[in-house]
Parts: C-alpha cells; sequence; structure tokens
C-alpha cells in the first residue's frame, strides 16, 4: 500500500526522490519522507501530508546527496503524525529504513529489542526493521540483512540506507523493483518510481535481498546464496502517466475509456488461444477478484454462463479460504487484479496452486505478482491508472470478459476492438458530461444513494454504489433490484434518490415495475437507458446496443462521471479519496 523508493547514483537524489513519490503517491498519501546520505552523515526530512505539501514545508528536494530512500505512507500501525511517517532510523541513526507491508510479530521484537536497551520513536511496526538491522550490522550488511529477514513474520518490501552510502532491499509477500539506470540504480515498489529515468527493471523473486553498494550490485536469498535474475524492459509509454489537459487523473482515466476499451480487446491470437483452452478444459471453474475486479468477476460469470454454457462460480479474495475449499487440479481459477499485487487475490491464488489448479490471470501490470504465477494471462491493456478508484481498468476486465466468450463461442458476441460498444462508450463520453455535472451538483446533499440493477446489471449496481463512496463519501448501495420487495423498498420514502440502470432488453419492463414502485413511496429516480419514461425525475441517455449484453459496459461511464463530479461539488479529492490506496498489497 505504501511506495517504496530507493537511489543511488550519480545524480542529486532528493529532487528524484521526491518526483518519484509523486508518481507513486496513489499507493499512500498519509505523510512522506525522505532519508539522505551526504559526506558520511545521514538527514531525514519527515511530515503527514501529500508529497507537494511536506516538500514545501521541508524543502525535501534540496537535501543534499546522491544516495537516498523515500517513502509516502498509507497507515496502518499507528496514526497519521510526523513521527509515524517513514523513515525510520536505529538508535545510532546510522541506518534508515522505509517498509511496505506489515510486520506481524513487530509487538513481541520490540519488547525483545525494548528490554535490549533500544529506543523507539514511532508506534510503527516497520521501525523494528531498522532497530534489528543495527543489532546485527557487526556481522556486516549481509549477514544483518539475512538475520533481519529470518526475524521479520508478516509481508515485507523493504528499502535500507546505509551510513557508508550502501542501499539494500529485501522482499517477502510485497513487491520490489530495481531500475536498472546509465548512471545508478532505483530500488522500488512500482516500475512508475523509475520509469522516467530507465525503463530497464529487474522484478526481485520472494525471498530476495539486493544490495548496491559502491562497487557492484548483488542479489542473493534469505540463505545468502547468490541469484540471478533477469533484466525486462518495460514498455509502459511515459506520456500516459501525464494528466494532460484535464484537471485529474480520475476524469482523464474515464475519458481514456474512447480507446482502452479497444485496446484490450488486442490480444495475441496465441495468448488468447492458451487462455481459453486452459478455461474449455476445466472441470471447475472459480473467478476471484477484490473491489472492482470481483465486481467484474459477477459479470464474466454471467458470460459465460449464458454464451459458453461455462458454469463458474465467483469468490471474493477475501473470503477465498472457504469459498475455494473444493478446489482440486481439475480447477481453473481465474484471478482479476488490476495491479496484479492485490494480497487477498494473491493469496487466493498461491492456495488455489498448491491444490493443483491452474490460473488464469487479468491483470493490468503484465510485469506484475500474479502475471508472473499464471499459467496464462491477459492484459487489459489500459496503461497507468493512476486515480485511486478503477475505472478504465474495470471496463478492461469487462471488454477481456467479453473477448474471452466471444472466442470461446465463435464469434457469437462479435466483441472485438470494433465492438460496437466501442462507438457507445464515446458517444457517452462525448454527450453526458455536462447533464451530469449539473445533475451531480444538485445531489450534493445527498447522504443515501441506492442503485438498482437485474441480472447482468446487478454487478455495475454494485460498482457505481463503490464508486460513488470510494469518490463522493456518501452511503451508497447497490441492489439487486428484484429483491426490492424483500428488504429494501422499507427504505423508500420522500428524498430517497435511487439510480435505475434500465436499458432496453430482457430485464426492462420489469425494472420499470420497480421504478412504479420506488416512485408510490416518494423516491427520485434517475434512469439511465437508452429509452426515455415518464417515471423518471432525471434521465441519463445511453445508445441503443443491438447486443444486449454489453450494455453494462457502457451504462457503467455514467456512474464513474456521477461520483467524480460528485466528489467535486462536495470539494473532496476524486484522485486520493481519504483513506485508501490504489494497490492493496496487504490483508
Amino acid at each position: 500500500m505504501c511506495s517504496i523508493i530507493g537511489y543511488k547514483g550519480k545524480q542529486s537524489a532528493a529532487p528524484i526522490l521526491v518526483d518519484s513519490l509523486k508518481k507513486m503517491e496513489y499507493r499512500g498519501y498519509d505523510s512522506v519522507g525522505v532519508a539522505m546520505i551526504n559526506e558520511g552523515g545521514m538527514l531525514v526530512r519527515k511530515g503527514t501530508g501529500k508529497v507537494l505539501e511536506v516538500n514545501k514545508n521541508l524543502n525535501i528536494s534540496g537535501m543534499s546527496g546522491m544516495i537516498g530512500i523515500g517513502h509516502t505512507r498509507w497507515a496502518t500501525h499507528g496514526g497519521v503524525t510526523d513521527s509515524n511517517a517513514h523513515p525510520h532510523s536505529a538508535c545510532n541513526k546510522s541506518i534508515a529504513v522505509v517498509h511496505n507491508g506489515i510486520i506481524e510479530n513487530y509487538k513481541e521484537l520490540k519488547k525483545e529489542l525494548t528490554e535490549a536497551g533500544h529506543v523507539f520513536t514511532s508506534e510503527t511496526d516497520s521501525e523494528v526493521i531498522a532497530h534489528l538491522l543495527e543489532v546485527h550490522l557487526a556481522k556486516g550488511i549481509k549477514d544483518a540483512l539475512i538475520a533481519t529477514c529470518k526475524r521479520l513474520q508478516g509481508t515485507y518490501g523493504f528499502v535500507a540506507v546505509f551510513q557508508d552510502g550502501t542501499i539494500a532491499g529485501a522482499r517477502y509477500e510485497e513487491p520490489l523493483i530495481i531500475g536498472v539506470a546509465n548512471d545508478g540504480y532505483f530500488i522500488s515498489s512500482d516500475v512508475l518510481g523509475f520509469l522516467q529515468y530507465t525503463d530497464k527493471a529487474i522484478f526481485l523473486d520472494n525471498c530476495d535481498i539486493a544490495i548496491i553498494d559502491s562497487k557492484k550490485m548483488e542479489i542473493f536469498n534469505f540463505d545468502g546464496t547468490p541469484v540471478a535474475r533477469p533484466i525486462t524492459q518495460v514498455a509502459w509509454e511515459l506520456g500516459e502517466i501525464d494528466k494532460g489537459k484535464y484537471a485529474h487523473y480520475t476524469l482523464k482515466e474515464i475519458n481514456d475509456q474512447r480507446l482502452t476499451v479497444a485496446h484490450a480487446a488486442q490480444q495475441d491470437e496465441a495468448v488468447m488461444g492458451k487462455f481459453c483452452e486452459i478455461l474449455k478444459n476445466a472441470g471447475s471453474v472459480y473467478i476471484t477478484g477484490s473491489g472492482t475486479s470481483y465486481h467484474s468477476a459477477l459479470l464474466f460469470k454471467h458470460m459465460l454462463a449464458r454464451f459458453a454454457k461455462i458454469r463458474a462460480e465467483t469468490v471474493m479474495s477475501s473470503e477465498a479460504h472457504d469459498g475455494l475449499a473444493s478446489v482440486d487440479d481439475g480447477s481453473v481459477i481465474i484471478a482479476i487484479s488490476q495491479s496484479g499485487e492485490t494480497a487477498d487475490v494473491l493469496e487466493s491464488v498461491k492456495v488455489s496452486k498448491k491444490q493443483g489448479a491452474k490460473i488464469l490471470g487479468i491483470v493490468n501490470v503484465t510485469t506484475s505478482s500474479l502475471a508472473r504465477i499464471s499459467d496464462a494471462f491477459l492484459s487489459t491493456n489500459c496503461g497507468p491508472e493512476i486515480g485511486v478508484a478503477a475505472t478504465k481498468s474495470f471496463t478492461g476486465q469487462l471488454a477481456l470478459a467479453y473477448a474471452v466468450t466471444d472466442r470461446l463461442t465463435e464469434g457469437k458476441l462479435r466483441a472485438g476492438e470494433a465492438a460496437e460498444f466501442v462507438a457507445a462508450i464515446e458517444k457517452v463520453i462525448s454527450t453526458s458530461q455536462p447533464v451530469i455535472e449539473k445533475m451531480a451538483a444538485d445531489m450534493k446533499d445527498v447522504n443515501d444513494i441506492y442503485l438498482l440493477g437485474r441480472s447482468i446489471h446487478y454487478p455495475i449496481a454494485l460498482e457505481g454504489a463503490l464508486k460513488l463512496k470510494e469518490l463522493s463519501y456518501v452511503h451508497a448501495e447497490g441492489v439487486a433490484a428484484g429483491e426490492l420487495k424483500h428488504g429494501p423498498l422499507a427504505l423508500m420514502e420522500k428524498n430517497t434518490l435511487v439510480i435505475l440502470l434500465a436499458p432496453h432488453d430482457a430485464t426492462y419492463n420489469d425494472s420499470i415495475s420497480n421504478a412504479h414502485e420506488i416512485k408510490a413511496r416518494g423516491a427520485t429516480v434517475i434512469g439511465i437507458s437508452n429509452i426515455k419514461d415518464d417515471i423518471y425525475d432525471h434521465w441519463i441517455e445511453i445508445p441503443h446496443l443491438d447486443q444486449e449484453a454489453f450494455y453494462p459496459i457502457v451504462e457503467v461511464i455514467p456512474l464513474q462521471m456521477l461520483s467524480y463530479y460528485l466528489a467535486l461539488a462536495k470539494n473532496a479529492d476524486p484522485d486520493y479519496p481519504r483513506n485508501l490506496a490504489k494497490s492493496v498489497t496487504v490483508k
């Protein structure tokens, strides 16, 4: 969840670290800090707030030296305070550490270290890493790192800087990547941390430790055995990271969907063939994901059942312990994750793999842990998604669900890059924004919103509710419209706001009946449909689609826009929602 970065090279390190932290801020933005080595001394500056704010207050980018580490925090242990911000130093101030993950046995370690005379200055679990390194440093940096890693329980990717100018990193169940530049090295939790400076990356494996000193870089495992890891060229275009003409990344990424849904359908034939062959031969199929990716899983399940006649079960990755208990060597797990680093998804995949299941991944980051562990994977081809709330990655996942189903049914859906939903999304984005922006302004004092959908529209109701919660901090609930009379109707009264997903398909008549039931109780109804109806107080028009199965990927766009503009109306930052982070790498 946190972003970590280290740099050792021939350029001034502080401006590079600050720039890198800005690009990774979506991973956490509670606090910021940097530790620099200059002329044999160590200087740490850190504080609460976002990168620009803390840098302005503390002049972090003005720190001297060509070696340093940096961090942005998403708080897990300890409040959002200056003292809990990273980097953390040990007692003699010769070591500083930045950490992403959770040290599960930190209380026992802290007690042991405190009894040995160590003084702690934070409430975090991370600080024990610095003190353990200090305890073992007399053996040398390599042995100190090995001994420290062997004491830690939990998950971690950490980078340490030592007073002699050495930087080092270690990982266990959290990502850590080395950037290889012409004039130095980076160690980061994300390729975006160094992509502006080099596209050459070394992806450390689990239980890897890397040391970069004045002479060389070496990589070894927790037993001290040297290991070789290949250099990978990262393919993303740098221009996609910039907001361009848009005020926020989230708005840019909503608009990007004009192109990205078509990109998702552009898959290598051999890769798509392998993916579908594994799926077709499965004895049982499970689809897992978290948050937005779970909503994609729900729609994928509908597509496989309706068109390919493949029965699949959907499992929230956080519930995989029971949900995947019946997995065996005939099972196939389709794991969906934008980052490919989601902790619960990776855990469910690893457990399933041990039980003999084959893994099919759907990711946006092709170099991620999920991509590497999968028997076959497909990429949504969306490019970097910086806004914390998923937008273009969600529609990319849906486009892939259509494309896979289309392949399995030998073209029944016609879901290639020129599918009719591509033009429909372009039309919605081009024509709906002014109407939705005004609607959001009128809704800014609403506290509760209910979204209703039937069949394939129910996962979109859930996704729309999630977007409203994430971006505008409004209580929003996705409701299966057919279940309205089984409880939710009791909530309908005057001033209740309901958004109804009702395109003209097989669900239309029943959905309109629900609208009448809601309206009779005094509620306000916003309809998202290709057909206007007098029952709607407000209508958001979407285009007619010949293939009814494509309506979900189109109708979610207005919900993304509404969430964005409602956030602005409520003076919330849509790119950095409170208490959230983009890549959930801790459980």
